[in-house]
């Protein structure tokens, strides 16, 4: 067999490979639409965590579903939260939105979309101050839980005195 015949050859091999791999894809994607949907569970509770720049430091901080909270000059409203069973590969998405409040008090739309644990670069808030992203969705909220652990009563926060929905930030430390 010649250098020729050899290279045609091979080139009738691949053409058939190409062919069998775009009849098998075909195959596939017709089977992909008959497949079962996957289940959502939603979850009234919504868990992020928000990074000021300019102090470094890392909050992490519940909100409930259609419940306004304010981190720094931002306010956020998660509308949904949800996530697969235990037995699904895991997914985490919510839909918020975010809103800049200025100096001046004026309130001005800065995001509303889709966010994903997995991965919180894909639909990022953009601030020059403030970064927030998804963590978990959960039934109940963390303090709930550790007080039903710990035997206690769980306390809301507005009954200490504080406003809900603001997140409690330490007091500055003094420089030296």
């Amino acid at each position: 067999m010649t250098l020729r015949a050899r290279h045609a050859a091979k080139r009738r091999l691949m053409t058939v490979g190409v062919a069998f791999g775009i009849c098998f894809g075909c195959a596939q994607g017709a089977g992909a639409q008959d497949a079962l949907p996957v289940e959502v569970i939603e979850n009234p509770i919504a868990v992020f965590s928000g990074l000021d720049k300019i102090t470094a430091r890392i909050i992490s901080f519940e909100a409930l579903i259609d419940e306004t909270v304010q981190f720094g000059s931002l306010l956020l409203t998660p509308r949904a939260c949800h996530t697969r069973p235990p037995t699904e590969s895991p997914n985490t998405t919510a839909f918020i939105e975010v809103e800049d409040v200025s100096l001046d008090g004026s309130v001005a739309p800065l995001f509303a979309g889709w966010i994903f644990a997995a991965s919180p670069g894909l639909n990022a808030i953009e601030h020059p101050i403030y970064d927030l992203w998804l963590l978990d969705c959960h039934q109940t909220s963390m303090a709930e839980a550790e007080s039903e652990m710990d035997g206690e009563r769980y306390v809301p926060p507005e009954s200490l005195g504080r406003p809900t929905g603001e997140i409690p930030i330490p007091p500055r430390r003094p420089r030296f």
